[in-house]
């Protein structure tokens, strides 16, 4: 069952950096509520899951050059957050990190050196998709 595990973190980690760096450029040219629509998700722009920002949104935390992640949202079996990622204004990712089902809570710890006028902190659920917060360093 181990292997089969890391077959699928492995997989789901690079999707996700896919992704992330596919479409995170253009949310420095795009209207914050326009890019969100069914792809991706933020506080302002929940879409279909209006109910579900609290425990989905990243939170993210900045002391000097650490970055903190994390994500309100239990973690079970059947519905957890599978990855942070953290992603620099120009689409290059920064940091990232799988969970498992049985870990005590989504929280990841990054450092970043220097200063970022935007950055981009994601949190994905394997059921409510994929958010975004935009932040500053």
């Amino acid at each position: 069952m181990k292997n089969r595990r890391d077959f699928i973190k492995t997989s789901l980690a690079i999707t996700t950096g896919i992704v992330v760096t596919k479409i995170t450029p253009a949310f420095a040219n795009a209207n914050k509520h326009s890019f969100s629509k069914g792809i991706v998700y933020t506080k302002d722009a929940p879409g279909k899951w209006v109910k579900k920002v609290g425990l989905h949104f990243p939170i993210v935390t900045v002391d000097h050059d650490t970055v903190t992640i994390e994500t309100k949202h239990p973690m079970s079996e059947k519905h957890y957050i599978v990855r942070h990622t953290l992603v620099s204004g120009n689409g290059e990712v920064l940091g990232g990190k799988t969970f498992y089902p049985s870990d005590e809570k989504p929280l990841s710890v990054f450092e970043v050196k220097g200063k970022h006028s935007v950055l981009y902190a994601t949190s994905f659920c394997n059921k409510h998709d994929l958010w975004v917060a935009e932040f500053s360093k």
